[in-house]
């Protein structure tokens, strides 16, 4: 796939310089940040892969979210240049001459090469932020394609040049939300903030219905990277499960119950005596 988009961000940086097509130098602007992104996502992909070491206890899957952040910035960059510049050629003299047979043809290889990658990227996107804001690139970049067709369609039916420019604006304004999604996705994992789906007050009350458990506190909630989020909380536990060494099944239950209702597979409970949870020098709830 990267082959794929790299010949075809050739092509549009070339048809771009051909034709005098903002829209077009857009849309390769936008298909070289994803060559960057596909990259970016490739190598963390590989680097999340390996596995933990001493230094590293969660591993390295993390790597992917600092991908996906790189994107995004990536992401931003290309819409505040292109939009930049679109409005410096719309404020202009206007006098920029658009060649619009070559520039559709290389909008509509854009267009089906976005395709394509859109196709490949898509089941993907679904589990690993770092692949959704690839994919979330191509997409991107496929809607960018359709307005340079539709602008060297109009130029090329009423010779309406600005269309070029509109066109470019349109493209850095699909970017822009993009990029701020993919990177307010990623520093909400990076500030190790609670997955938005999930809810510390249901899992709370799970806990608490849990037979032997007296109270819960010190509950914390982050995600390594996206869909693998990890668990920790002090359990206050009825003395009599001490009593008859059911610690270990209790802690079975535990596990099991957000697991299977809040798939967290990654949890640690520190069980407690009342006794000791009443002379701990800091209790969270």
């Amino acid at each position: 796939m990267l082959a794929i988009v790299g010949v075809v961000l050739i092509i549009e940086v070339v048809g771009a310089i051909l034709t005098g097509s903002l829209a077009l130098f857009a849309d390769a602007g936008h298909m070289f940040s994803d060559t960057i992104g596909l990259t970016v996502a490739l190598a963390a992909t590989v680097i999340a892969a390996r596995p933990a070491t001493d230094r590293a206890t969660f591993g390295f899957q993390r790597a992917e979210v600092f991908g996906a952040l790189i994107n995004g910035l990536i992401l931003l960059g290309v819409a505040i240049a292109v939009g930049a510049q679109a409005v410096a050629r719309l404020v202009g003299p206007g006098d920029v001459e658009i060649q619009s047979v070559p520039m559709l043809i290389v909008a509509v290889i854009g267009l089906l090469a976005n395709v394509v990658a859109a196709v490949i990227l898509r089941s993907q996107a679904k589990t690993s932020i770092n692949m959704r804001g690839a994919y979330l690139e191509v997409l991107g970049d496929l809607l960018g394609s359709i307005a340079a067709i539709v602008a060297a369609v109009v130029i090329l039916t009423t010779g309406f040049m600005p269309a070029d420019a509109i066109a470019s604006l349109a493209i850095a304004l699909m970017i822009a939300p993009r990029a701020a999604l993919l990177l307010r996705d990623a520093v909400h994992v990076l500030g190790e903030s609670v997955p938005v789906d999930t809810s510390v007050a249901e899992i709370r009350d799970h806990i608490l219905a849990t037979p032997g458990v007296v109270d819960v506190h010190d509950v914390h909630v982050w995600a390594i990277t996206s869909g693998n989020p990890v668990f920790s909380a002090h359990v206050v536990v009825a003395d009599e499960v001490f009593a008859r060494q059911d610690t270990g099944t209790l802690l079975d239950e535990l596990a099991a119950c957000l697991s299977d209702h809040f798939d967290v597979d990654h949890s640690t409970f520190q069980l407690e005596p009342a006794e000791h949870a009443r002379h701990e020098d800091h209790v969270h709830d």
